[in-house]
């Protein structure tokens, strides 16, 4: 056996994103847990969300850090920004394909997959010579809890 050999560590769900992306972006400790957060996060956390779960993990991250670090997540396309009308930004880790369904009575964002495989340009009369470069379509409605509320009601 060759002792010379180094152990080799599984790359995180971080840094295998960044290999993928092919972005520079320095990893610190404070951007690999609000990037934690965020993968393990179904509900789009705001910054203040994101801040308040680290906090309950004994996190040393001041609020300050986690509007940079998801400055810098967003501006290098490792997380999406989702911006609800005059809301709070929420942050989002999935970058697959999807548009964010919006309740109107309670706030809850969620992701809505596509069920077909969307291309804007066929879907939507766009200017002539326009080149999709992302998509952000929002869908609002009741979830599912709110409309169950509703029917209850009436």
């Amino acid at each position: 056996m060759n002792s010379s050999r180094r152990p080799t560590s599984t790359p995180t769900g971080l840094e295998c994103r960044l290999a993928l992306l092919g972005t520079e972006m320095r990893l610190t400790p404070h951007r690999r847990e609000v990037f934690q957060v965020l993968a393990e996060s179904t509900d789009h956390p705001t910054a203040n969300e994101v801040y308040h779960r680290l906090k309950e993990r004994d996190s040393a991250i001041s609020l300050a850090t986690v509007y940079n670090c998801l400055d810098q997540l967003t501006e290098h396309g490792v997380v999406k920004q989702v911006n609800v009308e005059r809301s709070q930004s929420r942050f989002c880790a999935n970058l697959h394909e999807h548009v964010h369904f919006h309740c109107d009575r309670c706030g809850a964002v969620s992701d809505a997959e596509p069920t077909h495989d969307l291309d804007a340009s066929q879907f939507w009369n766009l200017p002539k010579g326009a080149r999709v470069t992302r998509t952000d379509v929002a869908i609002r409605g009741l979830c599912p809890k709110c409309a169950a509320s509703s029917a209850n009601r009436a």
